[in-house]
Formats: C-alpha cells, structure tokens, sequence
C-alpha cells in the first residue's frame, strides 16, 4: 500500500513487528496487541516474524533479536516517559510522525485527555484500515492529522483543537533521524512556541556520525538483506543540529541517556558490543518550567 510500504513508511513496519514480537516474549518490556496485525496486512511485511518462535537464530539475530528488542526497550521507556507526562498534568498529547502507535488504543488514560497523531496521509490511511478492520476503539479521544513534518504541521495541529495554553507531552519516537536538519530545527522551534508550561518532549537523537566500521556492522547489514530496508540511506545525511542544546537555550530542563542506561534498570535489552549500532543512539527528556 502506497505510503506504508515505501521508505520510512517500511520502518514503520519494521517497529510493528519488533513491538510484536516484543510482546509475546516471556520477559516481555511492552505489550501492543495490534502490532502483528499492521505487520500481517501489508504485502511488503507479511511474512516477517511476529513472534519469537519465528526469529531466525532467535536473539542472535542482529535484526529481530538486537535491534528489535532495542525497539521493545525504547517502547516500554517512552510508554512510562508520556504515563508519567499525563499523571503529573499533560491534558493532550500529540505523536510527532506517529506511524504506527497504538497509545491511543492501548493506554488507560485518565479522562480528558486529547491524542493527535502527526504524519503522512498514506501512513495514517492504513492504519486506519488495520483498526477498522479490528473494531478497535480508541481509549481516549484521538485526533489523527496528516501532515508533512518536513512542513507547516503546526496550522493543522491548532485547526484540529489543540489548545497551546495546556500543557502537553510531545512525543518523536524514532523521527528526527529522517528529517532534514531545517526541519528538525523548525520542529524543535514550533514544540517550544505551542508549549505551555509543565509540557514535556520526549525524542530519540544519534549523537555523533557512525564511523565506516559501524555502518558495515551487523544490525545495518541484516536488516537490509532480510527485509530490504536500507536505514543509511534513510537517514537524512546532513550534520545533525544540537537540538537538546536548542532546547536548553529556550529554557527546558533536559535529560540525556543512553539506551543501555535503561537495559541495566530494567535488567533486560540490548548491551554495549564492539562496533555498535546503538552507542551513537540518545533518549532525550525535556520538561519546560512555568506551570
């Protein structure tokens, strides 16, 4: 299907499945019962593993072992980073190119609160007929926009009811690595601009370009030969801006960790290796004053 099977559309794909099979381990980090069902539903997905027992080589494999239980850590971290937003006063919430989440379905989110879902119109199409199909219904009210993060998303976030003097937890779950560095600067802008105080940002960075040994490295080379996703031609090439720097210079208080930092708390998830995919990857929390 145009716009899910394409690109990033693809790795969008790549997360339901790893959020699959992340949900039928025996130790699981994160439970998303859709999951499997995006993966079924497209024809380019359709075949991939959705369960452990269906993994080549099972955690040895450098896709659907490592890289997808990295998937599975950074869902479970950012499902308890945007409960803990909305417990202590985020009345919306909005998913900034939120491919194929299901918080909205899935969460037990206390009255009044309000899920915009940002991305692109093919995107947001077929998730649409997945949940149909599923009868699923939101738990919250959820308003899902189609937008191009690369432009003006913010006059289609405020003529579908977002309100700029609530507060809200943002949320850029494995985005900003796609994005132009002029859109990542913009994105970061507008989130302070449509942010009252007590809101809170929550997104993913790669500190540092990958040096050639990592990008010949096993997690880059298995997910192109398995699934045909080549993720360093997706990622935008251009030298990345200081973003958590930005957001400093604004006024947030921000928070910095590495994924294994969260692997050693939880005391499951992907650890340091030789050459590694991952060492480069950041969780960045932010939180701005004045509520």
């Amino acid at each position: 299907m145009p716009g899910v099977e394409d690109g990033v559309g693809l790795t969008a794909l790549m997360v339901a499945a790893a959020r699959a099979i992340e949900t039928h381990r025996p130790d699981a980090l994160a439970a998303d019962t859709y999951a499997e069902h995006f993966v079924r539903a497209a024809e380019a997905s359709a075949a991939w593993p959705v369960r452990p027992a269906q993994v080549p080589d099972g955690d040895a494999n450098p896709l659907w072992g490592r890289l997808g239980r990295y998937f599975g850590l950074r869902t479970r971290v950012l499902d308890d980073f945007l409960i803990r937003s909305v417990r202590e006063g985020a009345r919306q919430v909005v998913l900034l190119g939120a491919g194929l989440d299901t918080r909205a379905f899935r969460f037990g989110w206390p009255p009044g609160r309000v899920v915009y879902e940002i991305d692109r119109d093919g995107v947001l199409a077929f998730k649409h007929h997945v949940l149909d199909d599923l009868a699923a219904v939101p738990a919250t009210t959820r308003r899902p926009i189609a937008a191009d993060l690369r432009e003006d998303w913010a006059r289609s976030l405020l003529n579908t009811g977002f309100d700029p003097a609530v507060p809200t937890a943002w949320l850029a779950e494995g985005l900003l690595l796609y994005l132009p560095s002029a859109a990542e600067r913009r994105l970061i802008d507008t989130v302070d601009r449509l942010s009252a105080g007590g809101s809170t940002l929550g997104f993913e960075v790669k500190l540092w370009t990958e040096s050639p040994q990592v990008r010949a490295g096993p997690v880059y080379v298995a997910t192109r030969q398995q699934i045909g996703v080549d993720l360093l031609a997706l990622f935008d090439g251009e030298p990345r801006p200081d973003s958590v720097g930005r957001l400093r210079e604004l006024g947030w208080s921000t928070a910095i960790h590495t994924p294994f930092d969260f692997t050693r708390h939880h005391g499951r998830g992907p650890l340091p290796e030789p050459n590694d995919a991952l060492a480069s990857n950041r969780w960045v929390f932010a939180d701005k004053p004045g509520a």
